[in-house]
């Protein structure tokens, strides 16, 4: 617990790390990795060590390390060192979330390579089925020219 947190106000970050936690587990996540982005996107200091991260979210060391592991592979937190510690340290990369719709990206431009995929594995065998395909390649083809334009104003916005 920080020096300036309450115990009421620790307990409400525990809270939010776990709603952070099961919002990502719907996404596909796992809980605990969304538990440990939460509890780093509110804690103060904004930067955890392994231990931190364990007693604030009462979880056990392995499956903290695990999780950190698989979230600094996903671009979402990062890991380093201050001068003179031996300890390592986690937060949120400062470009966590733009980094993240970027990687959504290459999956969009996946899904509509499938679907194209299955567009010409049909060749006009079942009409119901090219339709439900073209559908699938036509909204990742939006979504695939239009995120780009987003991100870029995005980019603009934020130097404004």
């Amino acid at each position: 617990m920080s020096p300036t947190d309450t115990a009421d106000n620790f307990a409400e970050k525990q809270h939010f790390a776990e709603e952070v936690g099961l919002f990502f587990e719907r996404s596909g996540m796992t809980r605990m990795a969304g538990r440990i982005l939460g509890w780093l996107l509110v804690c103060d200091p904004p930067h955890q060590t392994l231990n931190d991260l364990a007693e604030a979210l009462q979880a056990s060391k392995g499956s903290i390390s695990g999780m950190t592991r698989f979230l600094i592979h996903m671009g979402l937190i990062e890991r380093f060192s201050l001068p003179g510690e031996r300890r390592d340290y986690f937060r949120v990369r400062a470009d966590a979330w733009y980094f993240a719709m970027e990687s959504g990206l290459a999956e969009i431009t996946r899904a509509r390579e499938i679907a194209e995929r299955g567009l010409q594995l049909l060749d006009d065998e079942n009409p119901a089925s090219q339709k439900r395909l073209e559908e699938m390649r036509d909204i990742y083809t939006f979504f695939e020219r239009e995120i780009p334009l987003i991100l870029a104003r995005w980019k603009q916005d934020r130097s404004a």
